[in-house]
């Protein structure tokens, strides 16, 4: 068997037709198997080089055209699906051991390494977060899932902020922090609810390092992986909600009119009416911050109209909560003389007086999924679609009741 191997060995080398001449083809070892290493990655700036090494560790170039061991070729060669594959990668758990053990073997049988890696499987791989609001209840709990499912896939998870004029951010300089990301070991980039710079996807290409977005704020760009809910249809179940209840004059508080989330959420509403034959007032329709201060600061202008909304319908918990915050100080009842509704159902939304009805995104499951994601693309597993949306829920608490036509 060794000797048949070996001579496997000297055929595969002798293929590499642009070998130099002085090259001789490794000699007989005690384990065959190690005799060709495969590919390794050798990184300089945004640029990336493939490299073949030999058993002595001697670097040759690769003969052009030749294929690098994907993922998909250790699945196919172990049996297994590319998720089964992807799974033992990331040291999940729920592979079972002869399976691990048979993809381990092939993985080094063919010298696969993930194209971002530089690093044997046993060590940790690192995951970084970029968000610019870290106290919300909102990103509080996207990174419990972000958390849980790390720790599950034994990777190391850092948190930054976006650096200094994030938007502005020219490719050089985008290169430099990347860099300096991988240099700490990070093979995927998580940005949650901060939109990315088209310099930074550049950088990210060339790089080849992955970046998955939760709730970006602009979900045009086909290069973008974004993970989020259905916020069309959460908006305008919020708003059914409360036309069922009976009211009529129903306001909106959103977000910024540039974020893809907000205006999703905000046409739900707008469908919502127009099913309804209500006719939209501009007067009841306002697009600020998602906080609590943008909440109180609409709030109290709506709820000293002459004609005030029996009814307002919040683009996420924080605004609402300034809504109910708006209406306490002006004595207004919550629910018997306002109804109001949420978006996230942040665990914040069971602390009010009263509960505050929220649609639920499934914050900690998009976390999770976010995770996933970058690792399998890290690994060579592309997402099914670029853009993955999760259900969400109306979840009917005590800060809606009867409106004025019940």
């Amino acid at each position: 068997m060794s000797r048949l191997l070996l001579e496997m060995t000297r055929k595969l080398f002798a293929s590499f037709s642009d070998a130099p001449a002085s090259y001789v083809a490794p000699i007989a070892t005690s384990s065959p198997r190690l005799a060709v290493r495969g590919l390794s990655r050798m990184r300089v700036g945004c640029v990336s080089s493939e490299t073949v090494s030999n058993a002595s560790g001697v670097t040759m170039g690769r003969r052009s055209g030749a294929g690098r061991a994907t993922l998909a070729d250790v699945a196919r060669m172990a049996g297994v699906s590319p998720a089964t594959a992807s799974k033992v990668l990331n040291g999940r758990s729920d592979v079972g051991a002869n399976t691990r053990d048979l993809v381990l073997g092939v993985i080094a049988e063919l010298g696969y390494k993930p194209t971002t890696a530089r690093r044997d499987l046993q060590r940790e791989r690192t995951l970084v977060t970029v968000l610019d609001v870290v106290e919300s209840r909102y990103a509080g709990t996207v990174l419990q899932g972000i958390l849980v499912a790390s720790t599950t896939a034994q990777s190391e998870l850092l948190l930054r902020l976006p650096p200094e004029q994030w938007i502005d951010t020219n490719r050089t300089v985008a290169c430099a922090w990347l860099a300096e990301l991988q240099a700490a070991g990070v093979i995927g980039v998580i940005a949650l609810a901060v939109a990315v710079p088209d310099s930074v996807l550049l950088a990210a290409e060339d790089a080849e390092l992955p970046v998955v977005t939760i709730d970006p704020i602009d979900t045009t760009d086909s290069r973008v992986v974004s993970i989020g809910s259905t916020n069309w249809a959460g908006g305008r179940s919020a708003t059914e909600h409360v036309i069922g209840l009976g009211h009529r004059r129903i306001a909106w508080i959103g977000g910024p009119l540039g974020s893809t989330p907000s205006a999703e959420r905000f046409h739900g509403y707008q469908a919502a009416l127009h099913s309804a034959g209500i006719t939209s007032d501009p007067a009841l329709i306002r697009h600020d911050a998602f906080s609590v201060e943008a909440g109180i600061r609409h709030g109290h202008a709506m709820l000293t109209l002459d004609e005030r909304p029996s009814a307002i319908v919040a683009g996420n918990d924080e605004i609402a909560v300034g809504v109910l915050a708006a209406a306490n100080e002006l004595h207004i009842a919550v629910p018997r003389d306002l109804s109001v509704t949420g978006f996230d159902d942040t665990p914040q939304a069971r602390w009010t007086t009263p509960r505050l009805t929220s649609v639920g995104q499934p914050l900690v499951g998009m976390g999770r999924m976010a995770v996933e994601t970058v690792l399998g693309m890290a690994d060579g597993v592309q997402p099914a679609s670029r853009h993955l949306q999760l259900a969400t829920t109306l979840n009917i608490r005590d800060s809606t009741g009867r409106g004025p036509l019940a």
